[in-house]
């Protein structure tokens, strides 16, 4: 399994017991927030390179 495969099955796993323990917007405020929180985060030339490599990998 890749290293990307990992995370995204542990980030479905995550969801799921979120679903469960917490009430649905809650998670869905957490699936959503965590990501978008991590990308505010990086400077912008962090930010740059991030959508480069992205569109690159979308080309192939």
């Amino acid at each position: 399994m890749s290293r990307n495969a990992k995370i995204a099955a542990g980030g479905v796993a995550a969801g799921i017991i979120l679903l469960f323990l917490l009430p649905w917007w809650v998670a869905l405020l957490i699936v959503l927030g965590v990501p978008a929180a991590a990308y505010l985060m990086l400077d912008p030339a962090q930010r740059r390179r991030l959508r480069r490599v992205t569109r690159k990998e979308l080309g192939r």
